[in-house]
């Protein structure tokens, strides 16, 4: 069944989109919720929520890109059940993320502000596409799906130093951009 006809049956408020979703993309919302959680029954958790989540939301949202507002809504939900049970997948990963990203900013920089704003969000996905197809999808997973090298290295067939380093070219160039646009002094 295409996403149009998904969200068309949201619309119509048909439980039969709810089971569609799933069907078709219950391997994405498995993947992106195993990036964050352990167990498997948390993970059926966070898809139920994103469940509800998208019945309470369409309508009136319309969603452009099925599968992002799925990924977003099942990558939030997960985030915050790995938050309430008080232990990260990859604990000293994350922490390593968030790191690289503050890595870039000086102390006093407000990053909730920054990214919130719509010119950071503009800059951001400018620079995103501008990447590659291939640094894009290392990207996105290393900082989007928080995977770690070990896992990108088998995805993208890439060692491990030309992830790593890969990863410090792109965040030098984003910060760079961000910069420029006066986002990060």
């Amino acid at each position: 069944m295409t996403d149009e006809k998904i969200i068309e049956l949201l619309f119509a408020r048909d439980e039969r989109a709810l089971a569609e979703i799933e069907k078709k993309y219950s391997n994405l919302c498995k993947y992106t919720a195993g990036n964050f959680l352990n167990s498997r029954e948390d993970v059926e958790e966070c898809i139920n929520d994103m469940l509800l989540a998208v019945w309470n939301h369409v309508p009136p949202e319309k969603p452009e890109c099925l599968p992002a507002y799925i990924t977003v809504l099942v990558r939030n939900a997960a985030r915050t059940r790995s938050r309430g049970l008080g232990a990260w997948k990859r604990g000293a990963n994350v922490t390593l993320v968030g790191e690289e990203f503050l890595s870039l900013l000086e102390d006093e920089f407000d990053v909730c502000a920054a990214f919130e704003s719509r010119i950071a969000g503009d800059v951001i996905n400018s620079f995103l596409d501008r990447l590659s197809k291939s640094e894009r999808k290392v990207f996105m997973m290393r900082y989007w799906l928080d995977a770690g090298i070990e896992q990108i290295a088998s995805q993208t067939g890439f060692s491990h130093s030309k992830i790593k380093s890969m990863l410090k070219r792109l965040r030098d160039r984003l910060a760079q951009a961000l910069k420029k646009e006066g986002i990060i002094v």
